[in-house]
């Protein structure tokens, strides 16, 4: 199992780095991403600090943890800048809070982020069949959230990524440490949003191709 959107005390997540790890490695992961929350104010204090113990616990614990940033309303326009001074900052993977139905996340972050270098829109809500296009077109993946509230547009999601054959994975977008699932559940949450298990098998594959390219 690999999951690339998770979040610790450095926003709003209830768990040390080292704790959210060895949790997930429990539930059977083996590669985690921690995504803390950013935008202006703070990137330049969560990601080297991730980038730190993300070594650390990669030397030592057996599971490979991926530093990287959730940028979260932040204003469309600044999105691409921000994403680059995050990987300037040491941040492997980049995460764009997308516009989820729960929250009032601007309009027009889900476009300006997938023309920004990142890497996953999260829970993109009632995103538009142009941008599902792009996000194929760019290489970005859509992700299939377990996230209560975020999921409400899992199948919306996964229909039109589906149509235009744009890259799907699923994330646990971890808080607390019972957000963490195991393969069962997973795959009962996929099956929910109109996937198959072969849909499934091909999202795991699509967070591994990430993690690896991300890594190298």
């Amino acid at each position: 199992m690999i999951d690339l959107h998770t979040h610790s005390i450095f926003s709003d997540g209830e768990l040390i780095p080292t704790e959210l790890a060895r949790r997930a490695q429990v539930k059977g992961y083996r590669v985690l991403a921690i995504t803390d929350h950013g935008d202006h104010s703070n990137v330049e204090f969560i990601i080297p600090r991730i980038v730190k113990v993300g070594k650390a616990i990669s030397e030592k614990h057996g599971i490979t943890v991926i530093p990287g940033i959730e940028l979260t309303h932040v204003h469309p326009d600044s999105i691409a800048a921000l994403a680059d001074e995050a990987r300037a900052l040491g941040a492997r993977l980049i995460v764009v809070h997308g516009e989820t139905i729960v929250e009032p996340v601007l309009p027009g972050t889900n476009l300006a982020a997938l023309k920004a270098d990142i890497d996953i829109l999260a829970h993109p809500g009632l995103i538009s069949d142009d941008e599902v296009s792009l996000a194929a077109e760019r290489g970005i993946a859509l992700e299939i959230t377990t996230r209560r509230g975020h999921s409400l547009t899992n199948g919306h999601v996964f229909r039109l990524a589906k149509l235009y054959e744009a890259s799907v994975v699923i994330n646990n977008d971890a808080h607390a440490p019972e957000d963490l699932i195991d393969y069962e559940m997973a795959m009962r949450i996929v099956l929910g949003a109109g996937a198959a298990a072969a849909d499934f098998e091909q999202m795991r594959r699509n967070a591994a191709n990430i993690a690896k390219r991300v890594m190298a």
